[in-house]
């Protein structure tokens, strides 16, 4: 079945980096479209970023030229390198395919 575990969140001072990490099993990870989705408290799911299976990259406005978003289809991960963390990025972040979200990874950024 399709699996998706996200890894790499935590507590981080603003203007900190944080890069996560999600490992996928279960389907074709090299020919899926990937996406980061967000969900802070008491509000709905955020989209972050998209990347496409030929690596084409988008970006949510409130990060763009903060985050990054690359995968590594050797080893079936999806990553997003997060810059300038800024304390309304705290959130839990979630690794999304076509067909599944996973359990989500803790983001948060306070000093």
């Amino acid at each position: 079945q399709v699996q998706l575990v996200e890894s790499g969140g935590g507590l981080v001072q603003p203007g900190g980096s944080l890069r996560l990490s999600c490992a996928a099993s279960g389907f074709t990870f090299s020919s899926a479209t990937m996406t980061w989705v967000r969900q802070a408290p008491g509000t709905g799911f955020e989209w972050v970023s998209t990347i496409s299976s030929g690596t084409v990259t988008t970006y949510a406005g409130a990060v763009k030229g903060r985050f990054t978003i690359s995968r590594d289809n050797a080893k079936n991960t999806l990553y997003l390198q997060m810059n300038s963390l800024k304390p309304e990025d705290t959130a839990v972040y979630y690794c999304t395919s076509p067909k599944a979200r996973g359990q989500g990874t803790q983001v948060t950024v306070s000093s």
